[in-house]
């Protein structure tokens, strides 16, 4: 279906009304199609399917026994609670079976799926989710670690706050293996 533009525009026009300003003045003229531009990228994800991603895995026999961890990918995504931005790393890992995936698409997976209103503890469970269905290695954990606009600067106010969550599938639910992982994260920090 796709960003309904126009629709945002005309929204924004009313909102920038409703809290008293004028819609024409200079500087907010193009405000309405800057924010409809904006909510476009924001939430192209919406439209893709994640696992598309992960279609062109490479098979590597009955499995490697080593764990690919790909840390401090960066990451946005917009809270649905309030439809402000929360801002991140994710640290995503996979014990593989069969097949491995480019790295490259471990990131575009984690775009695609918070590039939609998000929760960040959905967020979380939607990338293990995606990464366990379209490889169906013998373990996954993800762990994100973000800031958000709702709390930094409304609300509480506690702008240095972040939020940690963690989804595990498989065998890196055991909390050996994830505190093994864990460490190094860490380590890279």
């Amino acid at each position: 279906m796709g960003v309904d533009r126009a629709r945002i525009e005309a929204a924004v026009s009313e909102i920038l009304a409703a809290i008293g300003e004028d819609t024409d003045r200079e500087g907010l003229e193009s405000t309405p199609k800057r924010v409809a531009d904006a909510y476009a990228e924001f939430f192209g994800g919406l439209d893709r399917n994640p696992l598309d991603h992960l279609r062109d895995s490479i098979p590597v026999g009955p499995h490697t026994g080593e764990l690919v961890l790909l840390r401090d990918v960066a990451f946005r995504s917009i809270c649905e609670h309030h439809l402000l931005p929360f801002l991140g790393t994710a640290h995503v890992a996979y014990l593989p079976n069969k097949r491995v995936v480019g790295l490259g698409r471990l990131p575009a997976v984690v775009e695609t799926i918070s590039a939609r209103p998000q929760l960040q503890e959905r967020l979380t469970e939607e990338i293990a989710e995606a990464l366990q269905e379209g490889l169906n290695p013998l373990g996954v954990l993800v762990v994100l670690d973000a800031v958000h606009g709702c709390v930094g600067t409304r609300g509480p106010r506690q702008a240095s706050s972040s939020t940690v969550t963690m989804a595990s599938r498989g065998t890196l639910s055991d909390p050996v293996a994830r505190a093994e992982i864990i460490a190094l994260i860490a380590a890279g920090s």
